[in-house]
């Protein structure tokens, strides 16, 4: 019997979190310490292989003032064996992205995004690694959102559908898979929701053995383990690291044991990595000049802990895109908003990191009836769950839901009942509009017979800039706007 023992290490979500985060003097996370645990684990042990499960970019002040060319820089100092395409790679646009991937000296893999004219794939869909002896398949998948940030992008498609992912896994293991692979690694970026569906699917003849995944930030104490394959994810960020330490039986090709760690990143675990602190201050000192400047105090720090319920933030975002405009309800998108703590000082690339995506606001006019529907929706079982849309309601709005029975005990806005036959006006960013249908779960084609949907705001940011800018001292509390009742 021959035992291979290999140490697999891997992150995902990044967002930009290139900045440590001190309290109480102690410092945790940030790109010089991951960097350092990286490099100590490939001076300690043996055979080291790490993976990035998508979306490095985003969420960082350094990362879109370089458009992902800084992100691309530093991440390149950290050097992964290979990375997967996450949804908000295409952030900046397909081409940019292609740009980015040359620029890229590491591999970047997705197997399912691809031409629609001839079906070639726009990546490269697999890496084969060799570490100590053992032979690793990597594939790259990607989640359907990515089609919501590409639908200008007609020739670009996706297999949206997880049954058909799975398939197409199962084509790369048959064609590529041969006597030499040891060990085939899913490299995912469709959620904790979506990783469990696509192990169910996974035939067994074609050797999967881990799937290493993304989307959701997902924190786990240990791998979660469906149709005999464990799915781990590592939260986001920069804050911690997933470690695998396998040890592979080559005789019956096969993993005879394995341990998994979620590894804090901090003084205590991991040192510093002098290069990147270098050229990550190269950056900072950069944007510091442009960006380091107050536009508002607020009147204590406000949360914004989950995306699937009301927070201060989200009211407070809500409230400011709907004071004195033409339109009744905002519906901000509860995931653009990316910090959890925010203010009481409120500089400007503070600002710009918790809301980086700076879309237009679109209006429509929906009947009681449809909105009924649209908030039926969007409470649905899946909302729970974190891999739908959630939204934050600016004020006036009073939903009571029972998940028990899936109906609103409540439906109020401005203390009176929403009826069937009302009709109001609601307002949502560029991205929600764009996928109105599957977001919404009501067809704009139907609300569109209501009134012609215009853009009533050409930049969200602006809007929040100027208000932040002319009311210091602002506050926000949750208020019962979303009651949920289990």
């Amino acid at each position: 019997m021959a035992i291979r023992k290999i140490t697999l290490l891997h992150s995902n979500d990044m967002h930009g979190d290139f900045l440590p985060k001190t309290e109480d003097g102690f410092e945790t996370g940030g790109l010089v310490r991951l960097s350092g645990y990286v490099n100590k684990i490939r001076k300690e042990e043996e055979h080291v292989v790490y993976a990035m499960a998508g979306d490095m970019f985003r969420g960082s002040i350094i990362d879109s003032e370089y458009m992902g060319l800084s992100t691309i820089d530093l991440v390149n100092i950290l050097n992964p064996d290979v990375a997967a395409v996450g949804n908000h790679e295409v952030d900046y646009g397909l081409a940019h992205l292609l740009f980015l991937e040359k620029c890229a000296q590491f591999p970047i893999i997705n197997a399912n995004m691809f031409i629609t004219i001839n079906n070639a794939r726009l990546f490269e869909p697999f890496l084969n690694i060799r570490a100590g002896g053992v032979n690793i398949l990597f594939i790259g998948i990607l989640t359907k959102e990515v089609l919501d940030s590409t639908k200008t992008e007609k020739v670009v498609g996706t297999f949206i559908d997880v049954e058909e992912a799975a398939r197409e896994v199962g084509i790369i293991c048959d064609n590529y898979r041969t006597s030499d692979t040891d060990l085939t690694v899913l490299l995912t970026h469709i959620g904790i929701e979506e990783d469990r569906k696509l192990a169910e699917y996974i035939d067994k003849r074609w050797g999967v053995d881990l799937i290493i995944g993304g989307h959701t930030h997902t924190e786990m104490n240990e791998p979660e383990v469906i149709n005999g394959i464990p799915i781990v994810q590592a939260g986001s960020g920069t804050g911690h690291i997933g470690r695998f330490d396998i040890e592979y039986d080559t005789w019956r090709n096969k993993i005879r044991n394995y341990t998994w760690q979620y590894v804090p990143i901090n003084e205590e675990t991991a040192p510093k990595d002098e290069i990147m602190e270098t050229m990550l201050e190269m950056y900072r000192t950069e944007t510091d000049t442009k960006y380091r400047r107050v536009v508002t105090r607020l009147a204590r720090k406000l949360t914004h802990p989950a995306r699937n319920q009301e927070t201060e933030l989200g009211n407070l975002y809500a409230d400011i895109m709907q004071d004195e405009s033409s339109f009744d309800i905002m519906l901000f998108g509860s995931g653009s908003i990316r910090k959890q703590e925010f203010g009481p000082i409120v500089e400007y690339q503070d600002m710009l990191e918790n809301t980086p995506f700076d879309d237009d606001v679109h209006m429509v006019e929906v009947t009681g009836e449809q909105f009924r529907r649209i908030v039926l929706h969007l409470l649905r079982d899946e909302a729970w769950e974190g891999h739908t849309e959630f939204y934050q309601m600016s004020r006036g709005v009073r939903i009571k839901y029972r998940r028990s029975t899936r109906t609103l005990e409540e439906f109020r806005f401005n203390g009176k009942d929403i009826t069937d036959d009302m009709h109001l006006r609601i307002a949502l960013q560029h991205y929600h509009f764009m996928s109105f249908d599957e977001f919404m779960g009501v067809p704009l084609a139907e609300v569109v017979q209501n009134m012609r949907p215009r853009i009533v705001m050409s930049s969200q940011n602006n809007v929040i800039e100027e208000y932040f800018s002319t009311h210091p001292g602002l506050d926000a509390h949750v208020e019962g706007r979303i009651e949920i009742v289990e």
